[in-house]
Formats: C-alpha cells, structure tokens, sequence
C-alpha cells in the first residue's frame, strides 16, 4: 500500500522492467496511478504489465531504446493514446559500460554509454514535459547516481553521463518549474539491482559496504521510495536538485 494518492494520475518510467524502475513502477501502481513501462527488454516488460493488470492496476508496455529520439517520441504518443494524460515521469534507463581507462576506452563504448545514460535523458525530457504540461503540471525526476558529484578510475563515460544528468536536470527545473513541471534527480549509491549484482563478489561487496556509512548497500526500492515522493504532492516545493539515495556513501 503507498502512502499517496495518486488514483488519477498517470506515470511513465523508463527501464521499467527491472531494477529500480519496476521498484517505481510498482509504487506508483501501489499508489493507485495507471504506469506506463518503457523499457528494450519485450519479455520482462510484458510480463510486469500482465502482473500488474492481474492485480487490477492500469498497466501499459512499450518497448522502447531511450537512445532513440524518435522511439522515445513515439513512447510518449502511445502513453497518450492510451491514457489520454502524462503527470509524472522516471527517467531510469541506463547502462555502465565497459571498464577501461579513458586513453584505453572504445568510441563504441563512448557513444553507448553517452546515448543512453545522457541524449536518452534529454529524449525523455524533450518529450515528456510538453505531454505533463498538456495534462496540468507534474513531475519528472532522472536517476543520475553518485558518480553525479564524485568519480571513479574505469567508467569515465559513465561518470560524464551522470555528471550531464544533473546539469539537465537543473536546467529543466529553471525552464519549467514556474509552469508547473518540477524536476529533480535521485543520486543512488551502490544499490542491489542487476547492473550493479554481476560485480558483487564477496570482496568487491565488502568493499562497497565499507563506502556506506549506513552499514548496507541500498535495494531498488529505496530509491524508488525517493523517487516517487519527488512526483508527490509533498515535495511540492522542491525542484532542481540531486537527492543523494546512498547511505552516506558522499559524506566520506
């Protein structure tokens, strides 16, 4: 059961089939909101719509490459046909990368990691806030990461990209914000999600958990909990800002 309301409202989330995007998927739903899963992966997509619908909430699935402007354009316009509005959007697709120091790293790598984690936001942006606008005001909130404030030797893509996210979030929120589109950006430590598992071994865990001054690493639905109370009513007055999601992990 969620905390809000949201029985009227409509939300869109990018990577929503897994992770921390079907965690927001979940707690809109939960809250009564009709969720719209954008995501490359068919099967997992689906099969979450299906759950959902199961469970009598509004669900809708379209596959989508965020890389893509005009796949994300075309998300949009079938969020639209269906449920007739768009309030509030998570923009959580994204990748890592390959590991390798910058005078070693692939253009390839480069323009992958750049065209998901950053132009993909930018897509989603581009087209999500005309349609919040259309349908009265909203929310919007991009997931960036802790690599949005610090950096790390190996992922220098990955760390530029998330860098950009926050400087777009803050962007949006000057543009839009008096119009009734608050955007804000959620910075999530080392978080249990698929991405981040297939480099847990037992030393690298142990390395991790010694970041987190909250003594655990952090699940998807932490973040998602931040997430969805940034589209909230009580966040009203906050827009333009990276909330930290990380258990402590940028006070060392």
């Amino acid at each position: 059961m969620s905390v809000f309301d949201f029985s009227d409202k409509v939300a869109l989330v990018t990577g929503g089939a897994s992770g921390i995007g079907r965690a927001c998927i979940e707690q809109f739903a939960a809250g009564g909101a009709g969720v719209v899963i954008a995501d490359r992966d068919a099967d997992q997509g689906q099969q979450l719509a299906a759950e959902l619908e199961a469970r009598g909430s509004r669900a809708l699935f379209v596959q989508t490459d965020v890389a893509d402007a005009d796949s994300v354009a075309a998300l949009v316009e079938r969020t639209w046909a269906h449920f007739g509005t768009l309030h509030f959007a998570v923009n959580s697709a994204g990748i890592e990368g390959e590991r390798s120091p910058i005078g070693e790293s692939s253009l390839d790598n480069w323009n992958r990691v750049i065209g998901i984690d950053l132009s993909g936001v930018y897509y989603c942006l581009r087209a999500q806030i005309p349609a919040i606008l259309e349908s009265g005001g909203g929310a919007v909130v991009n997931v960036g990461s802790i690599m949005s404030a610090v950096s790390a030797p190996g992922i220098s893509a990955y760390v530029a990209a998330k860098h950009g996210v926050v400087g777009l979030t803050k962007t949006a929120a000057q543009e839009y914000s008096a119009q009734g589109v608050r955007v804000n950006a959620v910075c999530p430590g080392f978080i249990k999600t698929p991405m981040v598992e297939k480099h847990l071994t037992a030393e690298v865990e142990a390395q991790a958990l010694a970041m987190h001054p909250i003594g655990r690493l952090g699940s998807p639905e932490d973040v998602a909990a931040a997430s969805v109370y940034l589209c909230s009513e009580q966040s009203a007055f906050i827009t333009g800002t990276a909330v930290g999601v990380d258990g402590g992990y940028l006070t060392i």
